[in-house]
């Protein structure tokens, strides 16, 4: 059987992957437009502090590793159309222009996403900068050297993530968001806040409820990053980083989308034509804790369904499980992660929900160090069912993230979290570990609340 895999980051890489050993036999040939595979996009920030000293180090695979594997892999090609009914495709070398055809008998369409780029003036500005690929993130490092104001336009995990990265390189920085928080899509206020202090106190300027609307050339080398508030910010160079959008148009018009431009498939990874699936930041996911289709674009994603699609063009024998959209960020220090919805995310979203904040000791007092755990709990009334939860601390917290996820996962109760079985050692934590006094607090909030109405 011939697979053809179109785009090779993190899905198509770790398709071809999972086709390969399992079916060593198996013809896969992947088309990828740029001269690599597999960057982690997701390190960039990491990069940029200067903690890694070399981007290469961000590749988990190669073209050379996959054709050794017993792929063609095609670097530098680009797939201009795909005809299901023929099960033909139309595909450009982009050093040569010269055309060809190819043919499939299963096609797996992994082509990611791209940075949105908003509808304002001065796009062609040359100061203005994306942050997605290996070669942005060389660019941005470089520009950078000689950069001392930087302005970062969207408070995102990326844009976050630049700001921290450039204020440990001594940056004046600037971010800016039309939101009235950072992080607005994965943490309460009291989160955005918190962090946002710890920012200032490295002199990050946040320029937040404003738009932007337009870039101009400053007459000195700069770029002038104009607002809907009137205001300008000067700067030596500016990131947009306001959001990605999937890179569905090879196939629009010939499989099923979503409004939002993302790939429709089945629990299979398998779109609307049989013989065609799809994975990763062009395809949306089934969000867990509303039991809805959404567009999530994160790697964790897109290796799981990248690994499903590879295992079911052979025979739908793997189903995805859906996401809970959990991850994190560690920022000046402090871990923040963050799994679900937030209790705005929920009631937008229509549930009827609440939440309960809490900070405690990760370990007890008598232990010669302990450091507080910053954390809320949410989840839908009436059912008490598990919607999300955020935490945020010095010590490492990330694999509470990971706790409360399968508890999403699974539909439990803030019950069952309340009291479910975790180890006692002082070293590590409390007899009750802090997840649980979580959600013991919110049993606690609940309880009060009913016990409330039954009065009335």
């Amino acid at each position: 059987m011939k697979v053809v895999i179109v785009g090779c980051t993190h899905a198509g890489t770790i398709a071809a992957t999972q086709i390969l050993n399992a079916h060593p036999d198996a013809e896969v040939v992947i088309y990828e437009r740029n001269d690599n595979v597999s960057f982690l996009s997701c390190g960039i920030a990491v990069y940029l502090s200067g903690e890694i000293g070399d981007p290469d180090a961000m590749f988990y695979s190669s073209p050379k590793q996959l054709e050794e594997m017993g792929a063609t892999v095609k670097v530098k090609h680009n797939v201009l159309s795909v005809d299901p009914d023929t099960k033909t495709l139309e595909v450009e070398n982009q050093e040569t222009g010269e055309l060809t055809a190819d043919f499939y008998d299963k096609l797996i369409i992994t082509t990611g996403s791209w940075p949105v780029i908003p509808p304002v003036s001065g796009l062609e500005n040359k100061n203005l900068y994306l942050c997605k690929t290996y070669y942005h993130a060389k660019k941005l490092f470089n520009v950078a050297k000689d950069s001392k104001k930087i302005v970062v336009v969207g408070g995102g995990y990326i844009g976050v993530e630049l700001v921290e990265a450039y204020l440990r390189q001594g940056r004046e920085v600037t971010l800016i968001d039309s939101s009235d928080q950072m992080l607005i899509k994965y943490f309460d206020k009291q989160y955005a806040d918190r962090i946002g202090r710890i920012f200032k106190d490295h002199n990050a300027h946040l320029e937040l409820q404003q738009r932007v609307t337009g870039f101009e050339d400053d007459g000195n080398g700069g770029v002038k990053v104009l607002t809907n508030k009137g205001k300008v910010y000067d700067a030596d160079m500016a990131v947009l980083c306001v959001g990605f959008r999937p890179n569905s148009d090879l196939v629009r018009g010939k499989i099923d989308l979503h409004p939002d431009g993302t790939i429709k498939t089945n629990a299979y990874m398998q779109t609307s034509n049989p013989d065609i699936y799809a994975g990763g930041d062009v395809t949306s996911v089934h969000f867990n804790p509303t039991n809805t289709d959404r567009y999530v674009p994160l790697a964790t994603n897109a290796v799981r369904q990248g690994t499903i699609a590879g295992v079911n063009v052979f025979g739908n024998t793997m189903k995805y499980m859906g996401t809970q959209s959990t991850t994190g960020l560690h920022l000046f220090g402090n871990t923040m992660v963050c799994t679900g919805l937030t209790l705005r995310r929920a009631k937008e979203m229509g549930i009827d929900a609440d939440s309960v904040t809490i900070e405690d000791n990760y370990r007890p007092e008598f232990m010669p160090t302990t450091t507080p755990v910053f954390m809320t709990l949410v989840w839908e009334k009436g059912t008490r069912r598990i919607l999300g939860a955020q935490f945020m601390s010095k010590h490492d917290v990330s694999q509470s993230a990971n706790l409360v996820s399968v508890c999403i996962q699974n539909r439990n109760s803030i019950d069952f979290l309340a009291y479910v079985d975790t180890l006692f050692q002082p070293n590590f934590d409390r007899p009750f570990n802090y997840v649980n006094l979580l959600a013991q607090a919110a049993v606690t909030k609940e309880d009060k609340k009913v016990s409330k109405s039954s009065r009335r």
